[in-house]
């Protein structure tokens, strides 16, 4: 017979005992009942490989918070040291990041254009691009935000590129012009300065440039008319923007670009020539913009078959902030601007808050008729009007949030 090493009998032997200890029920089970002996193996050993399961999920738990603790010592220590290279500034932190994205906002002035941004309005601190074709209230958006803005008591500033806002029709949509900051530059290059350095400066809400398509490049004026310079608007949108968007890293100001579109011929392999719709001023403004909104002109709004308005669809193309491609359909009064009292009615009426009865409104006691009696009522009464605005705005944005 061969002798082995201790250790290594030391260890058959307690294989050999552990052997046993499992086997001994089944040798006992030709005595007694098969069925709950092995039953009762059964429950041994998973109530062994329980405990084995249990012991290696606490180590690795244990193991995890150490790792976890050195990962959050290590991001400490990074960013104390990058406090220190490059300012407190710079200081990286999740909270920074998360109030960053929650900005505070500033509304449209449309109800159901806010609850189609689904955030109640646009963003402070972001680029918003507002597009589309000739006469489809592009402007008219661009001054209710202005509006609104200045309800807040904030102040604005409106580049007049295209030297084709009428003061009057600002006055009579509510905007007070003596707080308006109105500028009409003679290049685009004096112009994107000039709204860097009021960005830089943090002390206005709302900058508005109307528009994108009418900034002449300084070459362009000196030069005679003839000369080609390619590219030249959207190599100085680009750097502009660059500059631009880091002045918004540290300032509350929301800015607007109107811009237009332009119809170009593609080709495509399945439906060969086609014409596309392409904005000015390059794809710049495309990726630094927050929000865009494509505005297209859907019909009159007509009273004795007179027409007195527009309807437009207001399209969400791009939102950062929340799910995009959402549509508006609104209703632009001439010389006033959003229909908000048929917004506010028709909204109101689908979420019970007024109630509706055949032809019959109920409003605060009283019975109205007619639709536009209910109009001019929440027209003339505009503390009602802004009431049941706020109480569709707080129950809508809440339950979508």
């Amino acid at each position: 017979m061969a002798f082995l090493p201790r250790p290594l009998s030391h260890a058959l032997r307690l294989r050999a005992s552990r052997g046993f200890l499992f086997s001994s029920p089944l040798r006992s089970s030709g005595q007694s009942n098969g069925r709950n002996s092995v039953s009762r193996t059964g429950t041994h050993i998973c109530c062994l490989s329980t405990v084995v399961e249990e012991l290696d999920f606490e180590r690795d738990g244990l193991h995890d918070d150490v790792k976890m603790m050195e990962r959050d010592s290590a991001l400490r220590h990074a960013l104390s040291s990058l406090a220190g290279e490059f300012g407190r500034e710079s200081m990286l932190s999740l909270r920074r990041f998360f109030s960053s994205r929650r900005q505070p906002i500033i509304s449209t002035g449309s109800l159901k254009l806010d609850l189609a941004l689904e955030i109640g309005g646009l963003p402070r601190g972001r680029i918003v691009e507002i597009y589309g074709k000739e006469a489809s209230g592009k402007t008219t958006l661009a001054l209710h935000i202005i509006k609104e803005a200045q309800k807040l008591g904030g102040y604005c500033a409106y580049f007049d590129a295209e030297n084709a806002l009428d003061p009057s029709l600002a006055e009579s949509m509510g905007i007070n012009t003596e707080n308006l900051l109105l500028f009409r530059p003679n290049s685009a290059e004096n112009l994107l300065s000039a709204v860097d350095t009021l960005t830089k400066s943090g002390s206005l809400d709302v900058i508005v440039i109307d528009s994108v398509a009418a900034l002449v490049p300084q070459c362009e004026i000196d030069e005679p008319i003839g000369c080609r310079n390619k590219d030249i608007q959207s190599r100085i949108m680009t750097q502009a923007l660059r500059k631009i968007h880091c002045s918004l890293l540290q300032s509350k100001t929301l800015i607007v670009f109107v811009n237009q579109v332009r119809s170009v011929s593609k080709y495509g392999h399945a439906f060969g020539e086609y014409r596309d719709e392409v904005t000015c001023g390059g794809n710049a403004l495309k990726f630094y913009a927050a929000v865009r909104m494509r505005l297209v002109r859907m019909g009159l709004l007509k009273t004795d078959d007179k027409p007195t308005g527009l309807e437009v669809c207001v399209e969400v193309v791009k939102n950062k902030l929340a799910p995009g491609k959402k549509k508006a359909e609104l209703g632009i009064m001439f010389g006033k601007g959003f229909c908000l009292e048929s917004e506010v009615l028709e909204l109101a009426c689908d979420h019970g808050i007024v109630l509706k009865e055949g032809s019959a409104y109920h409003i605060h006691g009283e019975v109205f008729c007619a639709k536009h009696e209910v109009e001019e009522y929440l027209a003339q009464n505009d503390r009602v009007l802004q009431k049941i605005a706020m109480i569709l705005r707080s129950h809508l944005l809440e339950n979508e949030e």
